[in-house]
């Protein structure tokens, strides 16, 4: 079942990763996303290793990343 979050793009669906969070339409976690943020990929470049992602995705992940764990 996905469970919607607060954010338009992050979602939690407890058939994926356990229910951690996810982008939605993705298997890509949050975790993933912020990881490669905190090693030091700028946002704007984490499309070109991840290009399914859109940007907006990128920064919605790195805010609910932020709000709930950074």
């Amino acid at each position: 079942m996905v469970q919607a979050t607060e954010y338009f793009y992050v979602v939690k669906d407890e058939h994926i990763l356990g229910g951690e969070p996810i982008i939605k339409g993705t298997c890509t976690s949050v975790r993933a996303i912020a990881e490669t943020w905190r090693m030091g990929v700028f946002p704007e470049e984490i499309p070109q290793g991840l290009p399914h992602l859109t940007l907006v995705q990128v920064f919605d992940a790195l805010s609910y990343y932020s709000d709930r764990i950074g």
